[in-house]
């Protein structure tokens, strides 16, 4: 087990723990045998190139494709996440690159999508309340520092990457999770809205959140994560605390190249 991260409010007892996990696809091992963790109030950076498993380490930690191997413990028990409603019962929120936002909804709605808050009428037909769910979209936005949006009526079509980002983790929040998975929360960004997502990205775990990010942009990695863990051909190959590595050390984990011993590179850091 990894040390604990230097950064956060992190517990002595990791919130998720996996060990020997595996997922193949046909012939494919997109998983091998990996093992990996994260705390309360720690950001955990995923990284590693195209096919080395990103993906589908999140997908099973939040139910969408479960392992086919492997165990897993959240908050110090063991769990069986066989499907995305397991995984959200469990406290687990994952934030995809698409976002699966609807562009002709306003923010509100968006946010309460499948979830809509009704007037507690008597009866089989209830109403639709607007004002509970207005007022509770401003409240969550405020509590998230998200102070960039007009109004929360606004089209999301009408928003900015960054907005409609922050808008799909708020989204994330209303079922107060304990884990927030976020998937290259980052991509395709300007500097500006980069900046509020990163931003954003802190406060959950100043929040006391366990939070795991997807991203190929390692100068965000390296501002936000307490940990980086570095997974190549489907294994875990690296595990570095982000005050005490290089970005190099992180490429040449990445690719698989060795660094001089000179350069202090361990290659499993603080695994």
């Amino acid at each position: 087990m990894d040390d604990q991260a230097s950064g956060g409010t992190t517990s002595n007892t990791p919130l998720l723990v996996l060990k020997g996990v595996s997922k193949s696809f046909g012939a494919v091992h997109a998983l091998t045998d990996v093992d990996f963790e994260v705390s309360a109030g720690e950001v955990v950076a995923l990284v590693g190139d195209n096919g080395a498993g990103k993906s589908t380490l999140i997908k099973a930690i939040s139910g969408v494709q479960p392992a086919e191997e492997g165990e897993m413990w959240f908050e110090g028990r063991r769990a069986h996440v066989h499907s995305p409603q397991a995984g959200t019962a469990l406290g687990i929120a994952t934030v995809y690159q698409d976002l699966a936002l609807c562009d002709n909804l306003d923010v509100v709605a968006n946010l309460f999508l499948g979830q809509e808050v009704t007037d507690g009428g008597p009866g089989p037909v209830q109403l639709i309340d607007e004002t509970a769910m207005e007022q509770r979209s401003v409240e969550l936005l405020d509590s998230l520092s998200v102070t960039t949006l007009q109004s929360v009526r606004q089209e999301v079509a009408s928003l900015s990457g960054g907005q409609r980002q922050s808008v799909a983790i708020a989204r994330a929040m209303l079922g107060e999770p304990r884990l927030v998975i976020l998937d290259e929360p980052t991509a395709a960004l300007g500097v500006a809205q980069t900046r509020q997502v990163l931003d954003l990205v802190k406060q959950l775990r100043d929040r006391g959140l366990a939070v795991i990010v997807i991203s190929h942009n390692l100068a965000n990695v390296f501002e936000v994560a307490d940990r980086i863990i570095v997974l190549r051909l489907g294994r875990r190959a690296a595990t570095f605390k982000t005050s005490e590595v290089t970005h190099d050390e992180v490429v040449s984990a990445i690719t698989g190249a060795s660094l001089a011993a000179s350069n202090g590179a361990s290659g499993e850091g603080a695994r």
